[in-house]
């Protein structure tokens, strides 16, 4: 599909604030669905992610990891200290729908620019904050880091095996899905919005955001006498799920095993051991036991030997693969999920598409990041940032 498709956002007009990885995120998917994104950035210096490299690697100046997440957006420099600078900011946020800002609790407000200043200039904006452990509270001055949150969370005694210590996830996991979050709030106060004519305030914290993600395990601990999850000590790949659940090595690779009967399991491999496991309770209370006698049957032929025995009978399974491998299937070319992105310099980028498909329209944009202030003249004479008396709260 082409781009000629009107996406659902086209026409709302969107203050990004926000640095580094959840406030942009959300507003990245905003853009990806046809809101005009302003991302307004204090001149010289700009976004502190501009400088947040991942593997060392930049492109055109910036981090590879603020081309990602920046793309299809434009550049506003402003200092918000500056009265003159503020004023013209102040005419935009009249015109916006949604502004997202992600300070750490007080400063937004000292800088004259919280919720409820806003909201009296523009009672139709939907407003959307981001901290890391909530507006107040004895955690809510500390840095909102995606680490840090993850560990706070207790989600880090969730991974790795049990003669583990904590093991964090190898992604910014806190600060995405903190992103996302925001925007689900943000799509429901426009609709909201829709209906009655009133915006409204979202707030979101990467704690929350964690917390939410292990929801279904914490009720578990919540309901089950405060008993802390048990890490398999053995190929662990959820805490709270018995054999054969988890990843193992084969002769030459690696294979990953999902739930199913172990004894089913055992016939279909042709490990005899396993079928003396005929009572589903020993499935988790034995299941070291029971992935220890798989673990070492499973070496003993390929990975593609033994997707051959379980994938036709639906048991499930798959290939762990590395991305070079997956890059090269069927599948993941059928999906057409990489596009190629170019900012006003020449500079390109492959990067990833946005997921979410609309009346079949694999929303993408081939424009790059903005450089710093990059669009500032072309937004005040877009605007008509004309400096009057009394603009502001």
């Amino acid at each position: 599909m082409t781009n000629a498709i009107t996406r659902p956002l086209e026409g709302l007009i969107v203050l990004d604030l926000s640095q580094f990885l959840s406030g942009p995120s959300a507003a990245l998917r905003l853009a990806d669905m046809g809101a005009t994104v302003i991302k307004v950035e204090r001149p010289g210096a700009g976004d502190l992610c501009r400088q947040l490299y991942i593997s060392n690697l930049e492109l055109d100046g910036d981090s590879t990891l603020f081309h990602t997440i920046n793309r299809n957006k434009r550049s506003y420099a402003a200092d918000l200290k500056n009265p003159a600078d503020l004023a013209k900011l102040w005419k935009l946020i009249e015109r916006a729908d949604v502004l997202i800002q992600n300070f750490r609790p007080g400063v937004i407000d000292r800088l004259g620019l919280g919720y409820d200043a806003v909201a009296k200039v523009n009672p139709r904006i939907v407003y959307g904050s981001v901290t890391g452990y909530g507006p107040d509270g004895p955690w809510a001055d500390l840095p909102g880091q995606d680490l840090l949150a993850q560990s706070r969370s207790g989600f880090v005694w969730l991974n790795g095996d049990a003669g583990d210590g904590p093991v964090p996830c190898g992604l910014a996991i806190a600060d995405i899905l903190c992103g996302a979050h925001l925007v689900q709030g943000l799509l429901a106060c426009l609709v909201r919005r829709g209906v009655t004519g009133q915006g409204g305030h979202v707030e979101v914290s990467l704690l929350e955001s964690m917390l939410d993600f292990q929801f279904e395990v914490l009720s578990t601990y919540l309901n089950d006498g405060g008993k802390q999850p048990e890490r398999s000590a053995v190929n662990n790949a959820h805490a709270y799920l018995g054999a054969p659940y988890g990843l193992y090595e084969t002769r030459d690779g690696h294979i990953a095993i999902a739930m199913g009967s172990v004894v089913r399991l055992g016939e279909l491999l042709g490990c005899v051991p396993l079928q003396a496991f005929a009572d589903p309770k020993s499935w988790f209370d034995s299941r070291d036991t029971i992935k220890a006698i798989l673990a070492e049957h499973l070496k003993t032929n390929t990975t593609q030997y033994w997707l051959d025995q379980l994938v036709p009978a639906d048991y499930w399974c798959a290939p762990v693969m590395t991305w070079g491998e997956l890059l090269e299937t069927d599948a993941f070319k059928r999906l057409d999920f990489l596009q190629e992105v170019t900012r006003s310099s020449g500079a390109r980028l492959t990067t990833t598409r946005c997921p979410i498909t609309i009346d079949g329209d694999r929303m993408r944009s081939g424009r790059g990041a903005p450089k710093i202030g990059e669009h500032t003249h072309e937004i005040e004479r877009e605007f008509g940032l004309i400096l009057k008396e009394g603009v502001g709260p």
